[in-house]
């Protein structure tokens, strides 16, 4: 009499092969283009951690944004360093080339958070590829896409 059925190694072969299919789907979806609109609520919720972080450390930290992409950099011995320590707030590169633009009612071209619990309302404007996205912010830690 014949046993019918799969032998354990036969199932953990099938496993492996499901495992990997199933990374290499993964992986092609991670790497396809998000959009603008991703990527602004992204950097939404990523101001929202620097204003928090920038309460908790007891130090101004701002946003440096370029056509490729930002970053967050801390005052720290009166010189503005790059965030290290913060996986979250590390240095992120656009999908694309972007435009940015910084409106604030006092003229300035900056996005930085200090001690106080208020900041000088912004709007950041990314355009890319004829689309375009706003971020903009009340000045008491919220955020909003339009």
């Amino acid at each position: 009499m014949r046993q019918q059925g799969f032998t354990l190694l036969e199932l953990l072969v099938a496993l492996v092969i499901a495992g990997v299919l199933i990374g290499v789907a993964t992986l092609s979806i991670g790497a396809f283009d998000r959009g603008l609109r991703f990527e602004a609520e992204r950097l939404a919720q990523l101001l929202y951690l620097a204003r928090e972080e920038a309460l908790v450390r007891g130090a101004p930290i701002r946003l440096d944004l370029h056509e490729d992409g930002y970053r967050f950099i801390m005052l720290r011995d009166r010189r503005w360093q790059l965030i290290l320590d913060d996986r979250d707030l590390r240095e992120r590169a656009w999908q694309g080339p972007t435009r940015v633009s910084i409106e604030r009612a006092d003229g300035m071209s900056v996005v930085e958070f200090g001690r106080d619990q208020v900041g000088p309302p912004f709007a950041l404007r990314f355009e890319r590829d004829g689309e375009s996205v706003t971020i903009v912010s009340n000045g008491l830690g919220a955020f909003e896409l339009r």
